[in-house]
């Protein structure tokens, strides 16, 4: 017997992985912990799982530089289906992220294509058109789509409408940080996402190239939004307002700044932002 109180259940080992979750979006981001605040309280945490699955997985391929990243991720994704195949994990993130899995039907082949994009991560370091389709693809619109599972409870028909309102939403998100972290992206890590951009060329007319790209996504996105249902249209609006807002701020900035500059959001800003987003919502003008 265990020298601690053995009062502990299933259910109390489940609460410590849905917090670890938490815990993770609130160090992590403090923008997208403030998103899913607006969300329905039983729609909160299994989202935190999905930030917290994401993150992890983004952790190794972004910053474990002085460790064995192909290991690391090839252990995570062999623990990520072992954990949805057996229903838990003791590592507390699988663990809630199974759980949502499971529960919300999200379909295994949007989590393979999401380590697909993770692994070309570790190898790539230039996109063909093909590629950066690809990569945005598994990197971000099927995150989208499996909140979208969660945003519907289970409403496959609502699903498969809304499922490329979606798409356009993770594409624009995705395009907005490639732009803010052109680079450190570059500099950093030696990656160009886009397959249009030559530094050595990087003009006003290649960025404006890239911004009509984001503009449609973000144009079609905000019609999916609209027909959310209400426990999860305010957080999801919330998102898209900020980034909307910093992509508006990357337009306004010379191609020049990009490269030398990573581009906010005030702390200040964020909270009118969340208050415009909060009216609209409750005067039904989303």
């Amino acid at each position: 017997m265990s020298v601690f109180n053995p009062g502990g259940t299933m259910q109390t080992f489940n609460k410590v992985s849905a917090r670890c979750s938490r815990i993770t979006a609130h160090q992590y981001s403090t923008s997208f912990s403030l998103g899913i605040q607006c969300f329905h309280k039983r729609l909160r945490d299994p989202i935190y799982a999905i930030y917290g699955f994401v993150r992890f997985a983004d952790e190794i391929v972004d910053t474990f530089h002085e460790l064995n990243k192909k290991v690391l991720l090839d252990r995570f994704k062999l623990a990520t289906f072992q954990a949805i195949e057996e229903g838990i994990s003791l590592n507390p993130i699988l663990n809630s992220f199974q759980h949502v899995v499971s529960r919300y039907g999200i379909k295994k082949e949007l989590i393979e294509k999401f380590f697909k994009s993770m692994e070309m991560d570790l190898h790539k370091k230039t996109y063909s058109v093909d590629e950066s389709k690809e990569y945005i693809t598994g990197s971000a619109e099927v995150v989208g789509l499996m909140c979208l599972h969660v945003f519907l409870e289970g409403d496959t028909s609502r699903y498969e409408t809304l499922s490329p309102f979606a798409r356009s939403l993770g594409a624009a998100f995705q395009k907005v940080n490639f732009l803010r972290d052109l680079n450190t992206d570059f500099n950093g890590l030696g990656r160009i996402y886009f397959p249009e951009i030559n530094l050595g060329q990087w003009d006003a007319s290649a960025k404006m190239n890239i911004e009509k790209s984001i503009e449609e996504d973000f144009n079609h996105a905000i019609q999916g939004i609209k027909r959310l249902p209400r426990s999860s249209r305010l957080g999801v609006y919330v998102a898209y307002v900020y980034y909307r807002s910093l992509f508006k701020k990357i337009k306004n900035v010379s191609p020049e700044s990009i490269l030398k500059d990573r581009i906010r959001i005030a702390n200040a800003d964020k909270a009118r932002l969340l208050a415009y987003s909060y009216v609209k919502h409750q005067l039904n003008l989303i």
